[in-house]
């Protein structure tokens, strides 16, 4: 366990106690927690990390293993942690990003048993799917939802395993039956993630609020005005991401499309090196892994982002550091992204499938970086996201009856 505490409070400010299960390989949601926190406590807010780390599974004994089922399920020593971080620090919500798989939903218990509001926020679709994609066999799939979730053990959704699938549901379904998921509130990165949260039948639409992540700004850097002739891609390389796509639309363009900076790894990486080999895309720059600050300083200088995902994604933090730099998004008019993107405004929308539609929003790319910027500020400024983040708080504490 991980446990640290941030700056001292003011006495208007809250304290808060933010709840984070790091996976074993570092993501988006990862970044979204430090910036959140870095936020909070730079306003003044108390702000205390409670984390659990699932590299932690590697040292783990072999009965610890086979309780690990169990304890995905109701951990108790998250319960007894929680509680006690709770009182001794006077805590007055508990803000959860990620529960899977050592802090378990027991923190939703031990904050509601010290009468302390829950937030939750929603960075996949985990409570409707287990594998939480909505993705399946190369096609969106949502028949958990509108079946049961006896489809993703069928199909061994998750790591493509029956056994961890089935613990997966049972943690669903058990905490459906006890009905905490009724009693928390949830902060929804899209209005798009709102209505398919709501699909989860005990949630009401007054326990969902919607507030985008943010991005740690840097005030001095510049909004580059001349553009090279390029566009970037950053992320990882596989069938999810719509990297098959992308490489077919820099194949129909040939010698006349701009260059494409390739940032990121992943499983289908072999096959993109072979790709570009093959079919002599001279114009595509397979860079590999980029560190963050180097991929944001090569969107500040690039025509646009392209973001050719296949799935509904959550919310993918390189749209928003993309906006914060002036840089226009083409991407799938699909899920989250789709509902990001406003044509014209801040990008481009296309159909996630067809590669022909690609081409053309990168031959007819002509958005202003100056709206681009606009409508980040208007809309994603770490100002305005503290506010909608400090609303959210005072509003649950009043729901729950706790009002300072």
């Amino acid at each position: 366990m991980l446990l640290l505490e941030g700056n001292s409070m003011n006495k208007e400010n809250y304290r808060i106690l933010v709840v984070h299960n790091y996976y074993k390989i570092p993501g988006g949601e990862d970044t979204v927690v430090q910036n959140e926190m870095k936020m909070l406590e730079d306003a003044g807010h108390y702000v205390m990390l409670y984390a659990r780390h699932n590299s932690e599974l590697e040292q783990m004994s072999k009965i610890g293993k086979l309780c690990l089922p169990l304890t995905t399920i109701f951990s108790v020593r998250t319960y007894r942690d929680i509680k006690k971080i709770i009182r001794e620090n006077k805590i007055d919500v508990v803000h959860v990003h990620n529960t899977l798989n050592l802090i378990s939903p027991a923190v939703y218990y031990a904050a509601l048993r010290c009468k302390v509001p829950v937030i939750q926020t929603i960075h996949n679709f985990r409570l409707l799917c287990p594998a939480a994609t909505c993705y399946r066999d190369g096609k969106i799939c949502e028949d958990c939802i509108e079946k049961n979730l006896g489809c993703a053990v069928k199909h061994s959704c998750y790591r493509n395993s029956k056994i961890e699938t089935l613990a997966c549901v049972m943690v669903l379904r058990i905490h459906r039956i006890a009905g905490i998921y009724k009693k928390l509130f949830y902060i929804c990165l899209t209005e798009f993630n709102k209505q398919m949260l709501l699909k989860q039948g005990q949630i009401k639409p007054t326990q969902i609020f919607v507030k985008p992540n943010t991005v740690v700004e840097n005030p001095t850097y510049p909004i580059v005005k001349k553009r090279k002739d390029q566009f970037v891609f950053a992320g990882r390389l596989d069938e999810l991401k719509g990297i098959e796509i992308l490489l077919e639309a820099w194949k129909k363009m040939g010698n006349t499309a701009p260059t494409l900076i390739v940032c990121g790894t992943g499983p289908k990486e072999t096959w993109v090196r072979k790709f570009v080999k093959e079919n002599h895309l001279m114009q595509v720059e397979l860079r590999g892994f980029v560190s963050q600050d180097a991929v944001k300083e090569i969107m500040a200088e690039s025509k646009g982002m392209i973001l050719p995902t296949q799935w509904y994604e959550g919310f993918p933090m390189s749209i928003v550091e993309a906006f914060s730099v002036g840089t226009p998004v083409i991407g799938s008019d699909i899920g989250n992204v789709g509902s990001i993107i406003v044509n014209g405004v801040n990008g481009q929308k296309f159909t996630p499938s067809s590669s022909d539609e690609l081409v053309e929003c990168v031959r007819n790319m002509n958005v202003s970086n100056d709206s681009v910027f606009r409508y980040y500020s208007e809309n994603y400024a770490q100002e305005i996201n503290l506010d909608q983040l400090c609303e959210i708080y005072e509003k649950a504490i009043i729901g729950i009856g706790n009002k300072k």
